[in-house]
């Protein structure tokens, strides 16, 4: 792999992962991993554009249908597909289907980028992971073969130690917080060629005392009542957090932030 590479453009494509969400801004909106690479990438390559079409709560259908087309179009030197996550949470999922459509949509992108990007997403521990694993895995080998066959990067967030620290996730337990979006940040310019800023974002946090019993049950309180009834709503009404939203940065254009 080159070092140092120059890159002039980046289209991110997915869902709320790529999104930011849980990284919050001051203003209201949300900064993520996908932003800190650009601005990274900017802060070396004058000149540097950068869309973000990603949209909460996409589903791998919708990230064909409304993204891919479009970032294909922009013929950016780097382009980031992440997809299929919020398929495999659903109660029910036709796993051969997600896998052909992230087929579909490595085929369409892989031709029109110097370099695509593909990602094994990050897994909190505990039991919705547990639930989830096989097929979380089940995508994450369609995601390796994809790779190999049209020379795409894999980012191996899932097999990260630090990235599965309960400490790294947001109240929702499904989103990372700031310090778990710099360390995608981190893993992604490396996997791209540039010189590390961080050689040990994979490593687990230090240990600390866990939080006592009635502080773990407030805190899942908490979250079902904040968190997981809305997700459970959505669901049973076939709604989801992203409709009606446009993409976060729709256009190709100098990075400005």
């Amino acid at each position: 792999m080159q070092t140092n590479p120059t890159y002039s453009s980046l289209v991110a494509v997915g869902d709320s992962f790529t999104e930011g969400m849980s990284d919050l801004l001051p203003d209201g909106t949300y900064r993520g991993w996908a932003d800190l690479l650009a601005g990274r990438m900017a802060a070396v390559t004058p000149g540097f554009r950068y869309a973000n079409l990603a949209v909460r709560g996409k589903l791998i259908q919708q990230i064909v249908d409304e993204q891919v087309d479009v970032a294909a179009a922009m013929k950016a030197d780097v382009i980031t597909l992440v997809g299929g996550l919020n398929d495999t949470l659903r109660p029910k999922v036709d796993m051969v289907r997600v896998r052909d459509l992230l087929t579909e949509a490595v085929e369409r992108l892989a031709p029109s980028c110097k370099q695509l990007v593909l990602m094994r997403s990050p897994g909190r521990q505990g039991p919705v992971q547990a639930r989830f694993r096989p097929r979380m895995e089940e995508l994450f080998t369609v995601v390796d073969e994809l790779a190999d066959r049209h020379g795409a990067l894999v980012v191996d967030l899932y097999g990260a130690p630090s990235l599965s620290d309960q400490r790294m996730w947001d109240v929702d337990r499904l989103h990372l917080t700031a310090e778990g979006h710099r360390r995608v940040a981190e893993a992604v310019w490396q996997s791209l060629g540039y010189d590390p800023e961080d050689t040990e974002w994979r490593t687990p946090l230090p240990a600390t005392v866990p939080p006592k019993w009635l502080a773990r049950r407030i805190a899942d309180v908490r979250f079902t009542r904040q968190h997981l009834l809305p997700w459970i709503g959505r669901r049973l009404t076939g709604r989801s957090s992203g409709d009606g939203m446009p993409p976060k940065r729709p256009d190709l254009l100098p990075y400005d932030r």
